[in-house]
């Protein structure tokens, strides 16, 4: 069933504004005692847009004390902790923004970074809006971006990460899924429409994962400890259309807890 057309601009309006904050404010970091200097770099997922908690000093760029960058630095004591990690930040921004606090010292870093420059919010938008095959179509040019120009920007970022902290283990996070198909959501997209954002999501995570391992990172895959947690799950880690708008579409405090957080920690 669709969206009725009052609903469908509703939800246009919020989806035309999710991730669409780009740019970075402040570092926010803290020294502690014990464990290696730790850098979180990347978009929104990092950040924790969608948890709550945000730090007022962090301004658009929303960091969260429940995001996993904050949760994993809480638990563990780094020597040093810089939080860097931007909503709405696309390769360019983590380039321009984001790497200041990197250096020969720096023992850890994660990110996760490319959703943004693969167009999320304007899928988002068409697939709310549009037909189911225009919906379709979005997807797939996604993807043929994130097969064909993603990579050289992935590179760029990587390089500079490695050429800024040569000695850090570096922690790559990937993207869940978003819906469970056969799920419980009777209003809204298609299942056609929802398998194909889900098949974008892992596109995205495989390129990702290659261009991290090629580079010698690790990569943390979400999409196991997402499972059964997905928008239409009925227990969902992930937020639909919600206010704050920004928001939408991005973890819960459970999603960077449950997650998020395993995930990077069994990696780190």
């Amino acid at each position: 069933m669709k969206l009725s057309r009052l609903t469908a601009t509703m939800a246009s309006f919020v989806v035309g504004a999710v991730l669409a904050l780009t740019g970075a404010g402040a570092a926010h970091a803290h020294e502690n005692s014990a464990g290696p200097a730790y850098v979180a770099l990347g978009d929104s997922y990092s950040s924790g847009v969608g948890a709550g908690s945000y730090d007022s000093a962090s301004g658009s760029c929303k960091r969260s004390t429940k995001a996993y960058p904050a949760l994993w630095a809480a638990a563990h004591a780094p020597s040093s902790f810089a939080f860097t990690a931007c909503s709405g930040a696309k390769t360019g921004d983590v380039l321009n923004n984001q790497l200041g606090p990197l250096n020969s010292g720096t023992g850890l870093v994660s990110i996760s970074i490319g959703g943004n420059d693969a167009g999320f919010a304007d899928i988002m938008t068409t697939c709310v809006l549009q037909s189911e095959s225009t919906c379709v179509n979005a997807v797939n040019s996604a993807k043929t971006f994130v097969q064909n120009t993603l990579p050289a920007k992935l590179d760029q970022v990587y390089d500079a990460i490695r050429a800024k902290a040569p000695s850090a283990h570096v922690v790559v996070l990937g993207y869940p899924r978003f819906y469970k198909l056969s799920g419980s959501c009777v209003l809204g997209l298609s299942e056609t429409e929802r398998a194909a954002i889900n098949s974008g999501a892992d596109v995205l995570n495989s390129v990702t994962a290659k261009r991290a391992a090629d580079h010698g990172f690790s990569f943390g895959d979400v999409t196991t400890t997402f499972t059964g947690h997905e928008i239409c799950s009925g227990s969902a880690w992930l937020n639909s259309v919600t206010i704050p708008i920004d928001e939408s579409y991005h973890p819960t405090a459970a999603g960077q807890s449950g997650g998020y957080l395993p995930v990077f920690s069994s990696a780190a």
